[in-house]
Formats: C-alpha cells, sequence, structure tokens
C-alpha cells in the first residue's frame, strides 16, 4: 500500500488536487492476502487504515469545506460550504428535529446559526453563520463520470477530525420519484450543452406509457396537461400527485413540429420504502430518499447521519451533495450542475431578501431593544 501523499492546507486559492496512485491501491483491493484466501485483509478493506490513509488528499477538502451540524453535542448531519462569508447548504428534512442548531466547520464552532430558507424540491436547506474566510468547495465540472468512478465523502467525525470513506459511482444519473409515485418511464439528456434543451429524451423505457404513445430518443417535451415546462423541476411537479396508471397529456417537439399525445403513467419499479430484509437488517436510511429530480447514485455506505456534506472526486471537487441514504447499497447525491444552480439561486435570493429587510431593530440606553420580534421559522416538510 502506497504511503499517503503529502498534501497543503487548502486555502481560498488553494484546493487539493493532488492525484492518488489508484492502480496500486485497486491492485491492493483485489489481491487476496494469500493463496485460496477468501477474504481481504481489514486493512485494504474500503474502511480499513490502509486505505483511508490513501484518501488523505481527499479528507483534507472534507475539513476545511464540510460543515458537521449538531444537535447540541451530537452530530447529526453534514454541510457544504458554498461561500467564503458563512453560507452552507445541507439535507432540509434532517433539520426538523434538531432542538440546538450548532455547526463546525474545520476547528471552529458556531452557535449562532440561521435557517435562511428550504427548498422542498430538493430537500435542501440554506444555512448561514457569520464568518468571512471559510474554505467552499470546488465545483467539479460536470457529474457525467463513468460508473466505477472512485469517489470520496464523509465519514464518522472526530472532535478536531473528519473521517474520509470511498466508494464508487455505481449507476447512471436519473430521477428518482416520490415513492409509490408515478414517471413517465424516459430519461433525460444529463449534460445538456448550452442551447439545447434539459427535456431532450434519450432513453424511453421498454414497455413505457411514453413508448406505447409513440415518444422517441430526441423528442423534447414542452408540455404537460396543457402547462409548460422547461426544466426537471417543471416535471417533477407536474408529475408530484400523479398515480400510476393515470393518464397525462404530453406535448413534445420532434423535427420543428409539436405533438400532443396521451401518457400512462407507470409506477416506480422498486420503491424505496419496500426493503429487503438485508436492508432492514443493514443500518438506518433517510428520512427521504425519494422525490428527486436528479441524483448520482454511489456505494459509499454509512447511517443517515452522513449525508448532506459534498461527494468529491479524486481531485478533491465537487461532484454533488449526499441527499439520501437509500438501500442497503445505494446512496444518492445531487449532481454538481443542479447543486450549482441551487447554491446560485438560494444566495441570491437570501441577498435580495436582506436587501427589502427593514433596518435594525434600534437599542435602548439600557442596552434591551425596543422590540423583541420572534425569529422567522421555515417549515421543512
Amino acid at each position: 500500500m502506497p504511503p499517503a501523499m503529502a498534501n497543503p492546507r487548502p486555502s481560498n486559492s488553494n484546493s487539493v488536487h493532488a492525484k492518488l496512485p489508484i492502480p496500486a491501491l485497486v491492485i491492493a483491493l483485489t489481491l487476496p492476502t494469500a493463496v485460496g484466501a477468501q477474504t481481504l485483509e481489514s486493512n485494504f478493506r474500503t474502511t480499513g487504515p490502509g486505505v483511508v490513509a490513501a484518501f488523505e488528499p481527499q479528507r483534507m477538502v472534507l475539513q476545511t469545506s464540510s460543515a458537521v451540524i449538531y444537535d447540541g453535542r451530537k452530530e447529526a448531519i453534514y454541510g457544504v460550504v458554498v461561500s467564503p462569508q458563512g453560507d452552507i447548504l445541507t439535507k432540509a428534512s434532517e433539520l426538523q428535529n434538531i432542538k440546538k442548531l450548532a455547526i463546525t466547520v474545520d476547528r471552529k464552532k458556531f452557535t449562532e446559526v440561521t435557517i435562511v430558507a428550504i427548498d422542498p424540491t430538493w430537500d435542501v436547506a440554506h444555512l448561514k453563520v457569520v464568518a468571512t474566510d471559510l474554505v467552499p468547495v470546488v465545483y467539479a465540472p460536470t457529474s457525467a463520470v463513468p460508473q466505477g468512478t472512485w469517489v470520496v465523502a464523509n465519514g464518522a467525525t472526530s472532535l478536531t477530525r473528519r473521517r474520509a470513506l470511498a466508494g464508487i459511482v455505481s449507476a447512471k444519473i436519473r430521477e428518482v420519484p416520490p415513492a409509490g409515485g408515478a414517471i413517465l418511464g424516459v430519461t433525460l439528456k444529463q449534460d445538456p450543452k448550452e442551447g439545447d434543451s434539459p427535456l431532450e429524451l434519450v432513453e424511453v423505457q421498454e414497455k413505457s406509457g411514453s413508448e406505447e404513445a409513440g415518444l422517441q430518443a430526441g423528442d423534447v417535451i414542452t408540455a404537460i396537461n396543457d402547462q409548460p415546462v422547461k426544466t426537471r423541476e417543471d416535471i417533477a411537479k407536474a408529475l408530484k400527485d400523479a398515480k400510476a396508471g393515470a393518464r397525462i397529456q404530453v406535448t413534445y417537439r420532434r423535427k420543428g413540429k409539436s405533438t400532443t399525445v396521451e401518457v400512462r403513467l407507470m409506477a416506480r419499479e422498486q420503491m424505496a420504502d419496500q426493503l429487503s430484509r438485508n436492508d432492514q437488517m443493514s443500518g438506518e436510511f433517510s428520512k427521504r430518499r425519494s422525490g428527486f429530480p436528479r441524483i448520482l447514485q454511489h456505494d459509499i455506505l454509512g447511517a443517515s447521519s452522513v449525508v448532506g456534506g459534498p461527494l468529491l472526486d479524486l481531485d478533491g471537487r465537487c461532484l454533488g451533495m449526499n441527499i439520501a441514504r437509500a438501500t442497503r447499497a445505494e446512496s444518492f447525491a445531487i449532481p454538481v450542475e443542479d447543486l450549482k444552480t441551487i447554491a446560485t439561486r438560494m444566495l441570491a435570493d437570501a441577498k435580495n431578501n436582506a436587501a427589502q429587510e427593514k433596518p435594525a431593530t434600534p437599542v435602548s440606553p439600557e442596552g434591551d431593544s425596543t422590540e423583541n420580534p420572534e425569529r422567522k421559522t421555515y417549515p421543512i416538510d
């Protein structure tokens, strides 16, 4: 096993981008320790000290650019640092039972935390702490990486040190509809180029209502039930309350011609809530693990508390935000393209809202404010 590579401490202008000797690591992971051995030596398992040490450069990124979110002294979930000014994104539904919210970034602890806003479509919360020098994640250029690509995420955390867990991308980017909900049975373009529609079909599932209706790869969906749709989120909202077997009107464009057809919605083949016996025995899953417009699936395992933080590639760049532990072998992350859009929108909304707020409440000579406004709260569900 090669020694961990030395790496400088990241700063706002210096993030970790050190390549790991992965071929050697893969050999170590695949070779048995002795002829006829049936199990891998513990040091070389994905959670073993030898493997964990090999991902030290990525662990340093987690140390500085992921947030540990606490309920009092108890570690609850993680977050993604998205600005030096204290803006952090995390999984919203996991916040609802936290009574005493606090955050640690690297070794700095913040006890004054504001829940700025909630995005219910993606289950993302925007948190804010008072800071000026946090180290935000560096976004990867694309989440469209091959299956089998190495990825790294937060594991358990000590008082001062993050722990890295490694795994691989295990499936193509796709939609995860609400459990028990209905889907069109199509795959949309993952990474559309400038000028292309994000609602262009790249695949139509066999025996689906969409195939029955004549939809084909290359078609662009433009409306559902006469309501224009331009984004994946629009489609998710249009199908939010639909049931499997229902028929809807889908308008699409093919070679410049617009056509409307009736499409029978299909049920999701295996709902995440219908867990196998192995799944039931393998630990706790996220309260919300379905109903996402797009997810990047990987096989990093851990308790539901490890969600909310960044998913890194081997260059230490953020491929997305971990949003759910779904089953025994599946974890979901919001792809980086969507994460960037969410972060940009939520930070802009916060800035606009702050500009429209009234001036700060005046303080009396005795030091007490003349008003005692209640803290604004936002629904998590």
